[in-house]
């Protein structure tokens, strides 16, 4: 028997932001369509205005607000949504826009997949994170029962917009959530930019092209293996450690990502034989970049590490009860799928 698998259509990436939306809205196969737009209380009050201004077809869309954060990321939020596309007539050629941070566009790309098996959405991320991470490469997911990301489907978006009049509505913190995941794309694909971004001064702004090659390079890795059997599992660098320290720390995801790369790094050096330089010169870089933050960090327990190894071994890079992880030989050089024991993420925890 031979079974046909269907590739997975990738979504459009428009680097010109909101008028090149404006235009390829305007084209005849968008004519007549209708659209809702998801967002939250903040993008209602710092991003509704500008797209409604910049795109003139969205100016007639409906819109559903959501919870803030990570919060709308469940089952019963989802439900609620589709019951007021459902209330709103709202039928196969109608289009859901998510404006918003990583947790809206996961929502909305849920929501998006389970409504009449299928419709269409449009990604326009809203955080420099969401830029260069969630609303790009299809996964969509929602929490269940305290794991992070349990339910969901590959269901790219028909179009992400990218537009960096955005970033100057995020408070530094956001900006560096999103710098965090920058630095962890480049370690796993591009040397030269990964020392360009960690050598930049923090307090320099993200400029464009950054944005755009960071964006470009995990749409490249997406486009190889888009359904995460092999080469896409290299962006779940720091992922690991990163998740439980969310999920038990009530921390951002970006910056729990950046705090989880060094637990990967330092075991990097001790397993796969990175340069230890590379360990030691990020985690100089990271103890400045965290310095002046709001959230409050301290050194794991022994009593805390207990406690995160289950949220470790929920994750959905582990197998058969197994951690794994995703480390380097060096920049550039991702291995995947590398066992991990419980002695191992505990001596990783403690130099954290």
């Amino acid at each position: 028997m031979h079974v046909i698998v269907a590739a997975m259509k990738q979504s459009k990436i428009l680097y010109g932001g909101l008028r090149s939306l404006a235009r390829l809205l305007q084209r005849p196969e968008w004519a007549g369509t209708r659209y809702t737009i998801l967002l939250d209380e903040n993008t209602f009050q710092l991003c509704l205005p500008q797209l409604i201004s910049s795109v003139e077809p969205l100016q007639e869309a409906e819109f559903i607000e959501v919870p803030v954060g990570e919060e709308c990321k469940s089952l019963e939020v989802a439900a609620q949504v589709w019951q007021t596309l459902l209330e709103g007539g709202a039928d196969r050629s109608h289009v859901l826009v998510c404006l918003g941070g990583g947790s809206v566009c996961d929502l909305g790309g849920f929501v998006a997949a389970g409504y009449k098996r299928g419709i269409r959405h449009i990604n326009v991320p809203t955080t420099l994170l969401a830029m260069v991470d969630a609303a790009i490469g299809g996964k969509t997911a929602v929490d269940f029962s305290g794991v992070k990301n349990s339910i969901g489907f590959f269901y790219p978006a028909a179009l992400t917009v990218i537009d960096h009049v955005f970033c100057d509505t995020l408070e530094a913190e956001q900006a560096l959530c999103g710098k965090m995941e920058m630095v962890k794309t480049a370690a796993v694909c591009d040397p030269a930019l990964y020392r360009f971004l960690i050598s930049s001064n923090s307090e320099s702004r993200i400029q464009n092209s950054e944005l755009a090659q960071v964006a470009r390079l995990k749409a490249r890795v997406v486009k190889s293996d888009p359904y995460d059997h092999s080469i896409r599992k290299i962006l779940n660098f720091g992922h690991t450690f990163g998740h439980a320290i969310e999920l038990y720390c009530s921390l951002p995801h970006g910056l729990a990502v950046g705090i989880g790369m060094k637990a990967a790094l330092y075991l990097s050096a001790k397993k796969t034989g990175l340069p230890e330089g590379v360990y030691h010169e990020y985690s100089q870089w990271l103890k400045k970049e965290l310095v002046n933050l709001t959230s409050n960090l301290s050194s794991f327990t022994l009593k805390d590490i207990e406690r995160m190894l289950p949220l470790m071994r929920q994750d959905k890079k582990s197998a058969d009860g197994e951690l794994r992880c995703v480390l380097l030989q060096d920049l550039g050089a991702a291995m995947i799928d590398v066992p991990v024991s419980d002695h191992e993420v505990r001596d990783a925890f403690l130099h954290l």
